[in-house]
C-alpha cells in the first residue's frame, strides 16, 4: 500500500491506494521516449489497446486505441451496439441495424438463406474468414484481444508481458478475485471469494490465465487457480482492487404482456438503495418509498444470521443456445440471465454429454456396439464445442467470474448394462435407462472419463468446481438416464473418482447427487455420507423434486457434518403427454416462490434452475412421455419474452450476493439476507395489492405500495 499526496490549488489530497503504480503513467527512468510505465512494463498510451490514454484503460473488442482514445479499429463500423463488422454481423448485415431474417446468415455484408460463400465458416449466423477474423480467429470460438490482428488463423500483437498472480488486496470495491484472464481462450481461474485482488493475469492470445490473487477481505469460498496459459503473451499490468463485476448491457425490464410476462427492456443500475415490484402485466417497476412510524407488515431481524448463501444458477443445455439463432438475441438473453442488471446468476450447471434437453442423445466417449473404450482412446469434446461451450462462453463473456458444476445425465453407453428402458418412441437407445455396470476396470474408466472431461473444459478456459456422478441416480426414463446401485454409487465415489482426482491433481469436489427420487436416491445419498472413504470427497449435497422435501432435507443434515445441501434443480410444472405450450405464467411464478422460499427456509445454501431458455412448447428429447417444460425466457418468433418465473429468481439473484447471510423475518411472506457489505435484502411476497405495505429493516420503517406480486428492497443501514 502507498500513500500519495497530491496538491491541488487550495487542497492537499492523501490517497490511500494498493500498488498506485499499476494505474499511474508516468515516464521514468528505463521507459524510453514517449512510453509511460505500466506496473511493471513501458508502454506507449497513444497507440497501446490495453492502456489507451491512461494505464489499465484497455477498448473494447473491435476498437483500437489510436491518438490515445479507443475507437473502431479497421474493418469495423461504429453502430449503436458498438463496433461491429457489418460484412458478417447478422444483427448488422451491410449496414447498422440490419438484422438478417430468422434462419439467414450474413455473408459479405448481405443476408442469405442459402449459406456463406466459398472460402468462409459459418459461426453462428456470421459468415467469416477464420484466417483473419479477430472475432473468430482460427474457429467459431476463439476472439481476439482489441489491437490483436488475427493472421493466419492465429491471433497475434500486443505489447506488454502478462502479469503474475496477484496478491490480496488490502482494500477496493467488492469484486471479483484473482483477476479476470483472457478474452480469446476462456476466462481466468477465480480464488472463489469476492474479496478484490490486486494482481490477476493480463490477456494471453492462448490457453487459460496463470494463477489468481488469493481472496480478499470479504473471504468467500476458495476456488482454484488457473494452468499457466499457453500462447503468445500480451497483456500488461494486472488491475488494482479487483473489479467490481461485469455491468453489462441494458438488463431487461420487462415491458407489459401479462401473464406470459414482458417484453426485454432497459433496466437501472445497481444502487444502494432500491425499490423494485413485479406483478402481473406490471414487472419490475422500480418504485419509491416513505419512511413512517405505523406497524411493520415485515420484520427483518439482520441481528438473526443463518447459513452462508453460495449464489443462485441456472443450466446450460444445447436447445436452449440452439433457439437463441442470432447473436442479437443471444446478447439479450446472456444479458438478462447474467448481467448485473439481470438475474446475475452466481453458478452456470453444465450437462456432461446430452441431457434430456440437447439436440438428441450423446456422449463424449461413444465406441460400436459391443466395444469398450477403457484407455478412453475416443475420448472428444468436439460435440460440446458446437453449442454448449459457446452457450458457457457467452456467459463467461458477461460475468467472468461465473463459477460451473457439472453432472452426467448418463455414461457412456458401452459402460451400462440392461435392461433399457423401453422407450417406444423412435429414438429408442441405449442412452435411455440400463443400470452401471460395477466392475473394477468399468468404475476406474469412469472416473477417468469425469477427469478428462474436466481437463478438457478447463483447456477452454471453464473451471468445473464440483461433479456429479450421476443425475437422479435412481431414475431411469425415456431420455438419456441411468441406475445406480447404492453400493456401486458409493464404492466409486470413495474407491475411484476421489482418487482418480487427487491423483490428476485437480481441485475439485464431488456432488453427493443429485438425489431426486426418494425410494432411492435417500438411500444413495445418506449411504455417500455414512462410508468413511466417500465422505471425504464430499463438497456438496444435490437435492431435487421429493429429495427437496423437508424431511429428506432434515435426514441429510443430520448426516452431513456441516456439507452444504443444494437444490441442485427446481421443480418444474405442466403435465406429462403435452405437446405445449409450457406452462410460463403468473402461476408457475407463485410455485417458483414457494419452492425458492422453502429451500432456504429448510437450511439449504445453493438454488438452480433448470432450463434458461426454450421455445414456447418446452419439449426435450423423451418422445415417448412427452413433458412441456417451464422455462426463463421463452424464445420464439425472433423475440425473446421473459417468463413471471425469471422476474421472481431476479428478484433474489440481483440483489443477494454469493456469501450473504440469511437472516430471519416475522410478518408477512418473505426472505432476507444480509450481503457481505453490509446491505441488507428484503424479498416479500403477497397475493393482494396494499398501499401501506411496510417493511422493518435497518433500524427504518418503510412503506410503499406492495403489489400482487412481489417486491424487492435492498437498503444500506
Amino acid at each position: 500500500m502507498h500513500r500519495l499526496l497530491v496538491s491541488v490549488p487550495g487542497v492537499l489530497l492523501a490517497v490511500v491506494c494498493a500498488a498506485c503504480g499499476d494505474s499511474s503513467s508516468t515516464k521514468q527512468e528505463g521507459c524510453g521516449g514517449g512510453l509511460s510505465s505500466c506496473g511493471a512494463g513501458c508502454v506507449n498510451l497513444q497507440t497501446d489497446s490495453q492502456n489507451c490514454g491512461i494505464c489499465g484503460q484497455a477498448c473494447s473488442v473491435g476498437q483500437s486505441c489510436q491518438a490515445g482514445v479507443c475507437a473502431c479499429a479497421a474493418g469495423f463500423t461504429p453502430c449503436p451496439a458498438g463496433c461491429v463488422d457489418t460484412m458478417s454481423d447478422s444483427s448488422n448485415c451491410g449496414t447498422c441495424d440490419m438484422a438478417c431474417a430468422g434462419g439467414q446468415v450474413c455473408s459479405q455484408g448481405t443476408c442469405s438463406s442459402t449459406g456463406c460463400t466459398d472460402g468462409l465458416t459459418q459461426c453462428g449466423a456470421s459468415c467469416v474468414d477464420t484466417n483473419k477474423s479477430t472475432l473468430y480467429c482460427g474457429n467459431c470460438f476463439t476472439q481476439c484481444q482489441a489491437g490483436q490482428t488475427c493472421t493466419a488463423g492465429v491471433c497475434t500483437g500486443g505489447t506488454a508481458t502478462g502479469g503474475a498472480g496477484g496478491t490480496t488486496a488490502t482494500g477496493g470495491a467488492t469484486g471479483t478475485t484473482g483477476g479476470v484472464g483472457p478474452t480469446t481462450g476462456g476466462v481466468g481461474p477465480m480464488t472463489g471469494g469476492t474479496g478484490p485482488t490486486t494482481g490477476g493475469v493480463g490477456p494471453t492470445t492462448g490457453g487459460v490465465g496463470g494463477a489468481g490473487g488469493s481472496t480478499g477481505p470479504t473471504g468467500g469460498r476458495t476456488g482454484r487457480g488457473g494452468t499457466t496459459a499457453a500462447g503468445g503473451a500480451t497483456g500488461g499490468g494486472a488491475p488494482t482492487g479487483g473489479a467490481g463485476g461485469a455491468t453489462g448491457g441494458g438488463a431487461p425490464t420487462g415491458g407489459n404482456s401479462g401473464d406470459t410476462g414482458g417484453s426485454t427492456g432497459t433496466g437501472g443500475g445497481q444502487t444502494a438503495n432500491t425499490l423494485v415490484t413485479s406483478a402481473s402485466g406490471a414487472f419490475w417497476k422500480t418504485a419509491t418509498w416513505t419512511e413512517v412510524t405505523s406497524n411493520a407488515t415485515v420484520t427483518v431481524n439482520d441481528s438473526s444470521a443463518a447459513q452462508t448463501w453460495e449464489g443462485f444458477g441456472a443450466a446450460f443445455n444445447e436447445m436452449g443456445w440452439n433457439y437463441l439463432s442470432t447473436k442479437a438475441l443471444q446478447d439479450e438473453a446472456i444479458q438478462a440471465l447474467f448481467g448485473r442488471d439481470g438475474c446475475n446468476f452466481a453458478w452456470g450447471r453444465i450437462p456432461i454429454g446430452a441431457s434430456d434437453y440437447a439436440m438428441d442423445r450423446y456422449t463424449d466417449d461413444e465406441v460400436p456396439s459391443g466395444s469398450t473404450d477403457l484407455n478412453m482412446e475416443s475420448f472428444s469434446i468436439d460435440r460440446d464445442r458446437e453449442k454448449l461451450i459457446p452457450y458457457v462462453k457467452a456467459a463467461q463473456a458477461v460475468k467472468p467470474d461465473l463459477r460451473f458444476w457439472a453432472s452426467p445425465w448418463t455414461p457412456p453407453t458401452w459402460m451400462k448394462t440392461g435392461p433399457y428402458n423401453p422407450n417406444t418412441g423412435p429414438s429408442h437407445s441405449n442412452f435411455d435407462g440400463g443400470v452401471m455396470k460395477s466392475d473394477d476396470a468399468t468404475l476406474k474408466a469412469f472416473a477417468q472419463y469425469l477427469i478428462k472431461w474436466v481437463q478438457a473444459f478447463q483447456g477452454e478456459g471453464i473451471n468445473v468446481e464440483i461433479v456429479s456422478p450421476q443425475n437422479e441416480p435412481n431414475y431411469q426414463q425415456n431420455y438419456p438416464t441411468c441406475h445406480w446401485e447404492t453400493s456401486t454409487f458409493v464404492t466409486f465415489v470413495g474407491k475411484y473418482f476421489g482418487p482418480a482426482i487427487t491423483a490428476a491433481g485437480l481441485d475439485i469436489k464431488i456432488m453427493d447427487g443429485t438425489l431426486s427420487n426418494p425410494s432411492g436416491d435417500a438411500d444413495i445419498g445418506q449411504s455417500t455420507l455414512r462410508d468413511a472413504s466417500a465422505k471425504p470427497y464430499i463438497g456438496s449435497i444435490g437435492v431435487q423434486w421429493g429429495m427437496s422435501d423437508a424431511s429428506q432435507v432434515n435426514a441429510l443434515k443430520n448426516l452431513a457434518g456441516g456439507i452444504p445441501i443444494w437444490i441442485s434443480e427446481t421443480k418444474c410444472d405442466g403435465n406429462m403427454n403435452s405437446s405445449g405450450p409450457a406452462p410460463n405464467d403468473f402461476n408457475y411464478a407463485n410455485s417458483t416462490w414457494g419452492y425458492i422460499k422453502g429451500a432456504i427456509q429448510n437450511g439449504l445454501t445453493s438454488y438452480n434452475a433448470w432450463n434458461m431458455v426454450l421455445d414456447k412448447n418446452g419439449l426435450g428429447i423423451d418422445d415417448t412421455r412427452k413433458w412441456a417444460q417451464n422455462t426463463l425466457i421463452v424464445a420464439d418468433s425472433g423475440k425473446l419474452t421473459l417468463t413471471p418465473a425469471y422476474y421472481v429468481y431476479r428478484h433474489f439473484s440481483q440483489f443477494v450476493d454469493p456469501g450473504a447471510k440469511v437472516v430471519s423475518t416475522s410478518g408477512g411472506d418473505a426472505v432476507a439476507f444480509k450481503n457481505p457489505d453490509g446491505s441488507l435484502v428484503a424479498v416479500v411476497h403477497s397475493t393482494s395489492a396494499n398501499n401501506n405495505y411496510v417493511v422493518s429493516i435497518g433500524g427504518k420503517n418503510l412503506q410503499f405500495a406492495m403489489p400482487n406480486g412481489w417486491a424487492t428492497i435492498k437498503y444500506t443501514p
